[in-house]
């Protein structure tokens, strides 16, 4: 399924420079998590190997690694010639009970500490951009909330609203908060394809989301923060309960 392309500081973030250390592993890093949430779309070709090794700030011995094992693992491929170049391949998501014995990996503990640092980073992301952000900043927000509301499949839903609290995070301004978002995301929101299945959930969810855009917009920024740590906390919530009926 193609993904429309995504601008804006999301975007900016998935293509700033990596931190030092380990940068074939981090640019990897990088640019996989940004194609599982979706921010990177489905068949869209990447820069040209020496302008994203410049936007990344690695060489491009560095960058060319990165890209052959985003191509062992099935999320980029290569075309040569006329046309030619590096393409993203979203990955299709894993079945159900695969998602199950994932979800089964985790303690109910482990669940909660996450939500816990979920909600505080989200929650953190609302207030800020309810403080920082600019009318064009909310554009992304309503188009993916919206887009979230006609989503049919769970692996779209899970995406959507994921990409959802990583722009929240960009509304913010804050590169930091916008890559931890992404990071976080990637471990979380393959496990939510388990509770946005259901339908009623899909319409309360994109309900919250609207919320929180609304606050946002109205510069109300303990409403904002208060509506998106009740979200996340909510999901959370349900993915616990299936966690402790397995």
């Amino acid at each position: 399924m193609n993904q429309q392309r995504i601008d804006g500081g999301a975007r900016r973030a998935v293509f700033a420079p990596v931190d030092s250390g380990a940068r074939v592993d981090a640019v990897v890093r990088r640019i996989g998590d940004a194609i599982e949430l979706g921010l990177l779309g489905d068949g869209e070709q990447l820069p040209g190997e020496s302008e994203l090794a410049g936007q990344l700030g690695v060489s491009t011995v560095t960058l060319r690694e990165a890209l052959m094992a985003l191509r062992q693992q099935g999320l980029v491929t290569t075309r040569r010639g006329r046309g030619g170049g590096s393409f993203v391949s979203l990955p299709e998501a894993p079945g159900e009970e695969r998602l199950k014995v994932r979800l089964h990996g985790w303690s109910t503990e482990e669940l909660r500490d996450l939500g816990d640092h979920w909600a505080a980073l989200s929650g953190t992301a609302a207030g800020l951009a309810a403080e920082r952000t600019e009318p064009e900043d909310l554009v992304p927000l309503r188009r993916t909330a919206e887009e979230l509301a006609r989503a049919e499949d769970a692996a779209a839903r899970s995406r959507l609203y994921g990409r959802f609290h990583v722009e929240l995070a960009a509304a913010a301004q804050s590169a930091r908060l916008t890559r931890e978002q992404v990071a976080l995301q990637t471990e979380v929101g393959a496990l939510l394809c388990l509770v946005l299945g259901d339908g009623e959930y899909r319409e309360e969810v994109s309900g919250r989301l609207r919320f929180v855009i609304s606050a946002v917009q109205d510069g109300a920024h303990e409403s904002a923060r208060e509506l998106t740590e009740r979200c996340v906390r909510e999901s959370m919530a349900r993915l616990i309960a299936l966690r402790l009926s397995l």
